[in-house]
């Protein structure tokens, strides 16, 4: 059964427009090139330290190999994971899994 990763990170002060950079320029292009589906990218309108983008997979077999296609690659290991870190906090990320209910239109 297809689901949905929520991920809301908080943005380091003064660097949201780096961020959306790397992510619409960078990580976003990446991840749907190894098979992601990226069904949102947010962030927020009236607080600057937030961003959130929503990933669907259709289960947890494709995760797990989308997961490894992209994070254990060495452009994301050497590239942009070290950069990643000078724009969000990553002890602040907060990931979640959500399913749709019936009548949502993200089936």
């Amino acid at each position: 059964m297809a689901f949905y990763e929520l991920r809301q990170y908080k943005i380091r002060p003064g660097k949201m427009v780096e961020w959306l950079e790397v992510m619409e320029n960078e990580i976003i292009p990446f991840q749907v090139s190894k098979g992601m589906i990226i069904c949102g990218s947010f962030q927020g309108e009236e607080d600057e330290s937030v961003y959130v983008w929503i990933r669907r997979f259709e289960s947890e077999a494709q995760r797990e190999q989308l997961y490894a296609a992209v994070y254990e690659s060495d452009y994301w290991k050497n590239d942009v994971s070290p950069r990643v870190g000078k724009l969000i906090d990553r002890e602040a990320i907060n990931v979640q899994r959500l399913t749709a209910t019936r009548m949502s239109i993200l089936q």
